[in-house]
C-alpha cells in the first residue's frame, strides 16, 4: 500500500476543477461504452495531482462516480500502485532508490545525508518520513529505472542523478529555497555519458556517415 501512515484528516468532499473535468471527460471518451473503467489511472494520476499530490478518500469515491465503479475498485487500484499517496506528502517528494545498483554506487550515504539534513530518523524501509516543517517527505524505493546513473533520487516528476552526501544536501539546500536545480546529472555529465566525456565513436561525423 502507498500511503497509509497512521490518522489522517480527509476531506469531506472533491470534485476536479472544470478544466480537469473537461480533460477527464475526454480521456473517458477514448474508451468504448462500459469500458470507462479503463480510464481510473489517468483519473487518480490528475486527482492527485489537483490535491497537493495526495489522494483523499473523497478524491477516490468521485472518480469512482465518474467511472461508474465500485468505489471498493477504485480503493484496490489506489492501494495496488506506489504512485499514490494515500495521506499527505511534503512540497518536495523525495523518494530515494536503494536498489542494489544505486547501493552499490553509494546511495547509503545519499539517505544518510536526507536524514542528516531534514532530521530524519529511522528511514531503511518503505515508511514515509517527513521533516519537522512538513516541506519534505523522504521515502525508500525500489529501482527507479535509472540505474546507469546511480545513485538516483526522484523528486516529484524529476530524477536527480550522480548523487553522493554533498550532493544531496546541496539538492536539498536549493530544495529549501524553492529553487530546485535543473533535472539530471547532479555532475553535469549528459545522459549516461562517461564521466570523462566520450569514450568511443569520436570519428562519426553524423549517423549514416563515412564510417
Amino acid at each position: 500500500m502507498s500511503g497509509a501512515h497512521g490518522h489522517v484528516e480527509q476531506p469531506a468532499t472533491f470534485s476536479f476543477t472544470p478544466d480537469n473535468l473537461a480533460w477527464a471527460q475526454k480521456v473517458i471518451a477514448k474508451y468504448p461504452p462500459g469500458r470507462q473503467a479503463s480510464a481510473v489511472l489517468p483519473l487518480l494520476d490528475r486527482a492527485q495531482r489537483q490535491h497537493h499530490n495526495w489522494l483523499p478518500r473523497a478524491a477516490m469515491d468521485y472518480v469512482a462516480g465518474l467511472l461508474d465503479m465500485a468505489p471498493i475498485r477504485v480503493y484496490e487500484v489506489a492501494t495496488f500502485y506506489t504512485m499514490f499517496n494515500l495521506a499527505p506528502v511534503g512540497k518536495w517528494f523525495l523518494q530515494v532508490c536503494t536498489t542494489t545498483p544505486c547501493w552499490l554506487r553509494g546511495s547509503d550515504e545519499v539517505m544518510a545525508a536526507c536524514e542528516r539534513k531534514l532530521a530524519i530518523k529511522g528511514t531503511g524501509d518503505a515508511s514515509f518520513h517527513h521533516s519537522a516543517d512538513g516541506k519534505f517527505t523522504v521515502r525508500e524505493v525500489e529501482c527507479l529505472g535509472a540505474c546507469v546513473n546511480a545513485p538516483v533520487i526522484q523528486v516529484n516528476d524529476d530524477f536527480y542523478e550522480d548523487l553522493d552526501g554533498p550532493l544531496t544536501e546541496k539538492l536539498i539546500d536549493a530544495l529549501a529555497k524553492d529553487q530546485a536545480p535543473p533535472k539530471g546529472s547532479m555532475k553535469g555529465r549528459k545522459g549516461a555519458m562517461a564521466e570523462g566525456g566520450r569514450t568511443s565513436l569520436h570519428g562519426m561525423a553524423k549517423a549514416g556517415g563515412d564510417r
